[in-house]
This record gives structure tokens, sequence and C-alpha cells, in this order.
């Protein structure tokens, strides 16, 4: 039956007419409101600035969001009109901020890189107030009873940074804390927005002492949740040579523009709050340039330079920390600093 109502319609002009008529019709309007849209886009399309399309090229693609921009092309095209500068892309490394700049003709900003960093460093020091069992996570973990940990301000060690880092440069430590891989981190701050606890923190790579604690409970109180919490007891601030250290509301805080890497307030810390995590310093060299001015004696906080009025002086390189505090002191240039990093200028040089 289906066979003959076939032939039926292929033998009838009159079908054929009825069916095809409205096809054709289509494809002429869908084909003339094609070439319409395609004039129409040639005619009023937005000339592209070809410098967004090489910035776009050197870029890593990261789309991190670090540079406050939704995504990559919309920072190359800000970098493009001047209104971004090439060293806002966190996840750029030196040499490609520097072939980007050449690109657009911009200078080259001396920043530093920050990464990000974790003030706690409790972990398993840190007292439990009961024991969790569920589901892993600290948004999570904190659905009960504000979490497990006696300290209200601690890390709760569920790994919600370690699960929003895009570039895997955070792992949990055997202590439970984030550690941060600072060559791999880019400072894009994905890890500052998922702790609950506000407690990461981008900071200056080349600051390498950092209150590991952001408890504000008062001395007895924090101790007894936490064997390495802040007690504020101001023995930092004491010691600190360049006034980089405050106490407010029982915690310490170091203003990283002030401080100096000196790490004595890391020595003088009672509970182990405040991280030295400087593998080296550099040392106080003086050569034979030296007058005798006394001028350095004076500035240097752990009295490592001695010497008479008039007569060159010396470095106890065991003593001397580092800081740097001499060099500009010195009338005559006879003061450098030597090997490790120079926190001063934020580069490394070799002895």
């Amino acid at each position: 039956m289906h066979a003959v109502l076939l032939a039926s319609m292929i033998g009838s002009s009159d079908t054929l007419s009825a069916v095809g008529g409205p096809v054709v019709l289509l494809g002429a309007l869908g084909l003339l409101l094609g070439l319409g849209l395609a004039f129409a886009a040639r005619k009023l399309a937005v000339p592209r600035d070809p410098l967004v399309d090489k910035v776009s090229e050197l870029l890593p693609g990261a789309n991190c969001g670090g540079c406050s921009f939704p995504g990559c092309s919309a920072f190359a095209e800000a970098v493009a009109a001047g209104t971004a500068q090439p060293g806002a892309c966190v996840a750029a490394s030196a040499a490609v901020v520097a072939r980007i700049a050449e690109a657009v003709g911009a200078d080259v900003t001396d920043t530093v890189r920050k990464v990000a960093r974790v003030h706690c460093n409790g972990g398993h020091s840190a007292t439990e107030a009961f024991e969790y069992v569920g589901p892993k996570g600290c948004r999570t973990s904190m659905l009960v009873m504000g979490g497990s940990k006696t300290c209200t301000y601690g890390c709760l060690g569920g790994g919600d940074c370690v699960a929003a880092c895009p570039f895997g440069a955070i792992a949990m430590g055997e202590n439970g804390i984030p550690v941060i891989d600072d060559g791999a981190c880019t400072g894009c701050g994905k890890c500052v927005a998922a702790c609950p606890r506000s407690i990461i923190e981008l900071w200056p790579v080349n600051r390498q002492v950092l209150v590991a604690c952001a408890s504000r409970d008062k001395g007895p109180v924090a101790r007894k949740a936490c064997a390495m919490a802040c007690i504020g007891c101001g023995k930092c601030v004491k010691i600190c040579p360049v006034e980089a250290i405050l106490v407010e509301d029982s915690l310490a805080s170091i203003d990283p523009a002030k401080c100096i890497n000196c790490g004595l307030c890391a020595a003088e810390c009672p509970t182990g709050a405040i991280l030295d995590s400087a593998p080296a310093r550099p040392r106080a060299y003086i050569d034979g340039s030296c007058i005798g001015c006394t001028l350095c004696t004076r500035v240097c906080p752990t009295a490592a330079i001695t010497g008479t009025l008039k007569e060159k002086h010396d470095v106890n390189v065991e003593k001397c920390v580092g800081c740097g505090l001499c060099v500009p002191k010195c009338p005559k240039g006879s003061i450098r600093m030597l090997g490790a990093l120079s926190y001063q200028r934020g580069e490394e040089f070799q002895v």
C-alpha cells in the first residue's frame, strides 16, 4: 500500500508543486537572510586591535582571575588599551611579563610577587573539642558547632583551599596545616576566598617571617586551645628594630612593608607562633674604605659590628642577622650584604 501511495505522489506534478514550493521559498528566504547578516557583520564590525591577539598569545591562559579581570581575554584587551599593567597577571613569569610589556610598549614596574600564606601553625597541636565524623571539608565541618577545634580561629584542616587552587600549589602537611609551594603559587587568591576562617593571606614572597596564628583570645585561653598560639605578650614588638610589629586584641601582626626579615621576633617568641622560613640570610661585609665613624654600630640590633673610632670595623657573622640596617648608614658605602637573599631589594645574588 505504501508503494502504491509513493508511486501516485511521484506521478503527480500537482503534488510536487504543492510540497516543493514552500521548501524552495524557505530556502531562498534563508539564503537571503544569511547574505544580509554576513553583509551587516562585515559592514558593522568593530576593528580588533592586533595587540589584543598578541598579548593573548603570550598570556598563560589560566583564567584564574588573579588580575581582577574575568579572564585572560578581558585582561589582554585592558593591557592593549593601556588600562592594565602587564605585571598584573599573577600567573605569568617575569620573562613573560617582560615580553608583554615589550609588545605593548609599556614599562615593567618593579613589584614583588605575592604568594599564599596560612596564619595558623597549630594543626595537631590544637586541641579538639569533639571528634568530628562526617564529610570532609572545612565549610562542611563548620556546620557542626563551628568545627571540632577548640580554637575558633585556627585551620580546620578540611582542605577547601587545596581543592580551590587551580595550580596544584597547596597540599595538606603532616601536621594538618596546608603547605604552599611558592614556585607553583601564582597569588590568584582562590584559596583566600575558599577559606571559611579567613586565615589565608597573600604575602610578599620575599618576606619570610610570618605570624602563624589568627587567635584573638586572651593569652591563657589561646594557649589552652593551642600550644603554638600567639599570647600577645609583646616580646616581638620590643625586639623588632624597625617597629614592624603591632599587637592588637592579643594578636601580633607584622607589616611586610616595614619588615626586614631579621628573624629576631621569631627567635624571641615563647610559643613559636612566629615562623621564620628564611633558608639563609645575607651577612654584612665591611671593606677597607671604612673610616670608623661608628654609625653602623649604633643601628645594629645584635651588636654584630665592632670597632673603635676612626679604625676599620668588623662584622661578627655569627651575630649578624642580615637586616641590612647598617648599609644606608655608612657614609662611604663600605658595607655590602653578601650571600643568600638580599631582602632589602628582593633579589638573589651570589657571593
